[in-house]
C-alpha cells in the first residue's frame, strides 16, 4: 500500500487559551495550558488513525520536546526515519488561542530544521508513495536540502504541496523548482488567493492548475464551506458538516492527512475529500492539534 510521508517540522504546540490578543506592551492572563505534537505530527496521525503507513522524514531533537513527538507519534503507529539530533531539542510554537477559535503563532525554531538531502533521502520514497511538502521548509535554512531532495523523488511519487502562507512570497525561481515536482496542491482559500492574486475563489483552482501543470490535482479548502477539487479539466465542489468550534488548529492539517490516506488505501479524490471534510469537522469540536478522528468516527459520523 502507498505510504503518507512527511518532510516537514514535527514541532511542539504549546496552546495558550487567551480571551483576547495582548495590545503592544500590554499583558493577558492564560486561562489554560497545554502541550500537544504539532506542525507535521497532525497530518501524520490523521493518516495513521484513518488506516494508512505513515512516516516522518524530518529531523527532531534528544530533549523533552524532541520525546514528546516521538512518543505521540508512536502511539498512532508514525515511524520516523530519521534518528535524533545530539545536543539540541525539538523546537515549539506558541499558539494563543481566543475564544473565537482564532489563533497566533509564535515559533522558537530547534532541531528540526537540521535536515540534509540525505537525512530526508532516509524516506525512500517509492512510486505511489504520497510525499508532503511544506512551504514554511522554504525558508533558510531548509529551504536548499529541501530542493536538493525533491530533485532525486523518482517519477510516480505523489509529491504534495501544502504551501502554508509563506510560499507566495518566495522568490519566483523558488516557486517555480517547487511546482516542477507537485502533482498535488492543497491549501486554504487565502493561499490560494495570495498565490494566483485572484479575488475570486472559484477561479483558483483553475488558475492554479495551468501554473502547476496538466498532471496537477488541485484542492482548495474553505472552511465550512467546504473544499474544491480540480482535476481532469473539471472542478467538484465537496460539501462541508459545520460544527460549532472549539479549536480550529489542526483542522486543515487534519483534512489533508485523511484525504491523502483515503487515497492511499484507494479512494478517488472527491471520496477522500469528503471524509477529510467529516474529519476536520469532527476535529475542530475537540481541543489540540492531536484531534484527529479515527476512520470508525468517521464512518458514525457520516452515517
Amino acid at each position: 500500500m502507498p505510504r503518507v510521508l512527511h518532510t516537514a517540522q514535527a514541532l511542539v504546540d504549546v496552546i495558550l487559551e487567551v480571551p483576547s490578543l495582548p495590545p503592544r506592551g500590554g499583558n493577558v492572563n492564560a486561562s489554560g495550558e497545554k502541550r500537544y505534537a504539532g506542525g507535521a505530527s497532525t497530518i501524520l496521525i490523521a493518516a495513521a488513525r484513518t488506516g494508512a503507513q505513515a512516516v516522518h522524514g524530518g529531523a527532531h531533537g534528544n530533549g523533552p520536546n524532541g520525546d514528546l513527538v516521538r512518543e505521540v507519534l508512536g502511539a498512532d503507529g508514525v515511524t520516523l526515519s530519521d534518528l535524533p539530533r545530539e545536543g539540541d531539542d525539538t523546537g515549539y510554537c506558541v499558539v494563543l488561542l481566543e475564544p473565537s477559535a482564532e489563533r497566533s503563532f509564535l515559533t522558537v525554531y530547534g532541531a528540526e530544521r537540521e535536515i540534509t538531502a540525505a537525512s530526508l533521502a532516509r524516506l525512500d520514497p517509492q512510486p505511489g508513495d504520497l510525499l508532503c511538502v511544506s512551504g514554511y521548509t522554504l525558508f533558510e535554512p531548509t529551504r536548499e536540502p529541501l530542493l536538493a531532495f525533491l530533485d532525486t523523488v523518482p517519477a510516480g511519487v505523489e509529491v504534495v504541496l501544502d504551501p502554508g502562507e509563506p510560499f507566495a512570497s518566495f522568490p519566483a525561481e523558488v516557486q517555480e523548482r517547487v511546482l516542477a515536482r507537485t502533482t498535488v496542491w492543497t491549501s486554504n482559500a487565502d493561499e490560494a488567493r495570495a498565490f494566483t492574486g485572484l479575488d475570486s475563489l472559484e477561479d483558483t483552482p483553475a488558475a492554479l492548475r495551468r501554473r502547476i501543470g496538466a498532471r496537477a490535482v488541485v484542492v482548495v479548502r474553505d472552511g465550512e464551506r467546504g473544499c474544491t477539487v480540480f482535476h481532469h479539466g473539471r472542478g467538484t465542489h465537496i460539501p462541508a458538516f459545520p460544527q460549532k468550534a472549539v479549536d480550529t488548529n489542526g483542522a486543515g492539517d487534519t483534512h489533508t492527512g485523511v484525504m491523502l490516506a483515503e487515497r492511499a488505501l484507494g479512494a478517488d479524490w472527491e471520496s477522500a475529500a469528503t471524509r477529510a471534510n467529516a474529519a476536520a469537522a469532527i476535529a475542530v469540536t475537540r481541543k489540540g492539534t492531536e484531534s484527529a478522528p479515527t476512520r470508525a468516527e468517521v464512518d458514525e459520523f457520516l452515517s
